[in-house]
């Protein structure tokens, strides 16, 4: 069972969206704890929260949303009515391109339920690394807010170091935290190893090691990590594991395709 935030943050959604969700029925938790209040998600779950996300941004109310889901529509009639609604909305206005990039996202994610293998997951410590960074704020951590954010701070990281002569001892890593108004803004980390100092201008952190940390590699672009983010949470959930915090983003392989790029998911997890 997941917590409401560790649910958010794996579904990519704010935990203001899962409590307003749960009030109109739409998104009830699997448990709520009589004593405290506090509400637990099952793995399960991801399924239905992912097609609310795909029709809510394809333009449906939350109103219809809950017929549609409740009349118990079949995936293929699900597909069905998201691609045709998906054709309307291309041929809208230009402004519409940012939605249909995170619908895209989405319809990836629900197709793609279940056929992910979990025994790619691998459990193992992550050692320690001295990164040069550059750090901002993201919106929210759903994919639309965090690639605008971090594909900037990695090219102005590199131009830095090139300038001050530092070399790269490692690929690029990203890693999270919550954002400093402790809402849902995300505190975004682009981070390169190296070995020695930083140039002005740019951070030089220890990131500490990851002792036990459940990792996954996604192939593919950040874009459409969603389903290879959800096979983790589902792989945890199924074998006990908790998250203790953001997984990080170990950029493997980053040629000019994004299509083509290698990304190992590092989540820190304890047992139970």
């Amino acid at each position: 069972m997941f917590s409401i935030g560790d649910f958010a943050r794996h579904g990519r959604v704010s935990i203001r969206m899962l409590r307003h969700y749960d009030a109109i029925g739409l998104l009830p938790p699997a448990q709520v704890d009589p004593s405290s209040g506090y509400r637990s998600y099952a793995g399960a779950q991801f399924a239905r929260l992912n097609r609310i996300i795909a029709l809510k941004d394809l333009g449906f109310t939350l109103q219809q949303v809950q017929l549609i889901l409740d009349e118990q529509v079949s995936a293929e009639e699900l597909r069905g009515m998201l691609r045709l609604r998906q054709a309307e909305l291309a041929a809208a206005m230009a402004a519409d391109a940012d939605r249909l990039a995170r619908v895209e996202a989405r319809l990836r994610t629900i197709e793609s339920e279940g056929r992910m293998p979990a025994t790619d997951v691998v459990l193992k410590r992550i050692a320690p690394v001295r990164v040069a960074e550059l750090t901002a704020v993201a919106a929210g951590y759903e994919p639309e807010h965090i690639g605008p954010v971090i594909s900037p701070l990695f090219v102005e990281l590199c131009k830095r170091l090139d300038q001050a002569g530092v070399v790269p001892v490692g690929p690029s890593i990203a890693y999270y935290e919550a954002g400093p108004d402790g809402g849902d803004t995300i505190l975004v980390h682009a981070a390169l190893p190296v070995s020695g100092d930083a140039p002005p201008g740019v951070s030089l952190v220890d990131l500490p090691a990851i002792e036990n940390a459940a990792t996954i590699v996604h192939h593919g672009s950040m874009d459409n990590v969603m389903p290879t983010v959800q096979t983790l949470a589902r792989w945890l959930d199924e074998h006990g594991y908790r998250s203790t915090g953001y997984a990080r983003e170990l950029y493997l392989e980053c040629p000019d395709d994004r299509n083509q790029w290698v990304t190992e998911l590092q989540e820190p997890v304890s047992a139970g």
